[in-house]
């Protein structure tokens, strides 16, 4: 396994590391997750990313009950979680970035994994009704409390970070440094130019998910929706409609010759394509058991196999051209 730092943070992620949306609780509970865990830890993942609104906190719950059981060492690894959607039915407790649900929601985060602290907490989507300097200084307080060591952003706006950013160094807080953005063949737009000059400029980590697209990039759905995918469960029909989208199948069917010449599974070269921008710090990998990460995370020999010229015949696939 390599090691990315994670932009100009100190410390270092695996470049390859493990995420619990959809799988941990709606899929698999304390017993699978235990085994596939233990699994990821031995291939050298340290980073474990998790949400509160992931399964309404059941997911933080199964991963620190699993943790628990594996007995890490608390230096060996790095597991996060991201905060705003709110898990309790009652204002100023969804929806929001304000100071009281943060330091509520992380408290409560703790308490589920059974952790004394985080690596990494992330503010899960802006909030334009809380003013950005309530949210920073909330941010900055945990990381103060030693609540976690580091804070970030998933999926805000280039603007929105800089003016965190910038609230930071006036105020002299904590300011983030990661952002968890969607990146893959299909979705690239917000990576390659949204944040292309602050990512230069400010040095942000990126912990990237979705490298499959939800699985789309793995072919599976070329000719419908299989039972017992992610598509196929209760509260994931949004899924559907992109994953059965005929434009993205095309690009999918070009791509596969190069995924048979270069000897790698189309996810593969899927994930390895991520891991070609350096900008990346980590690719956040999703399993419901552990044949599919250890697929995964063959990966890193697609990504060592895409030279230049690969790249540039991707590039020209996916650009239309």
């Amino acid at each position: 396994m390599n090691y990315r730092r994670l932009g100009r943070a100190g410390v270092k992620v695996s470049e390859l590391s493990f995420g619990s949306w959809v799988t941990f609780g709606p899929q698999i509970g304390v017993g699978e997750a235990t085994e596939i865990l233990g699994y990821a830890y031995e291939q050298g993942i340290n980073f474990f990313d998790n949400a509160e609104a992931y399964s309404s906190g059941e997911s933080e719950r199964i991963m620190g009950a699993a943790i628990a059981q594996l007995g890490w060492p608390r230096h060996s690894y790095l597991v996060s979680s991201k905060f705003y959607w709110g898990i309790h039915d009652t204002v100023n407790a969804k929806f929001t970035l304000n100071r009281k649900y943060l330091i509520e929601a992380v408290n409560a985060s703790l308490e589920r994994f059974g952790l004394d602290h985080l690596d990494l907490i992330y503010c899960h989507r802006p909030d334009p009704e809380t003013p950005i300097e309530e949210t920073v200084y909330a941010m900055h307080e945990l990381v103060s409390e030693h609540k976690a060591h580091y804070w970030g952003t998933s999926e805000w706006s280039a603007d929105e970070i800089r003016a965190a950013i910038a609230v930071a160094r006036e105020q002299h807080l904590h300011a983030p440094v990661v952002e968890q953005p969607e990146y893959n063949m299909l979705a690239r737009n917000k990576v390659e130019v949204e944040y292309k000059r602050l990512l230069d400029e400010e040095g942000i980590g990126l912990t990237t998910w979705s490298p499959l697209a939800s699985g789309l990039l793995t072919g599976k759905y070329a000719n419908g929706i299989p039972a017992g995918s992610r598509a196929s469960l209760p509260g994931y029909e949004w899924l559907k409609e992109m994953l059965t989208d005929p434009k993205s199948a095309a690009i999918v069917r070009k791509l596969e010759p190069i995924a048979k010449k270069l000897d790698v599974t189309m996810g593969q070269l899927a994930i390895g394509w991520c891991l070609d921008n350096p900008k990346v710090s980590t690719v956040i990998l999703g399993a419901s058991n552990r044949g599919q990460l250890e697929e995964n995370l063959g990966a890193t020999a697609a990504h060592e196999r895409i030279t230049p010229e690969v790249r540039d015949e991707i590039t020209k696939i996916l650009d239309g051209k």
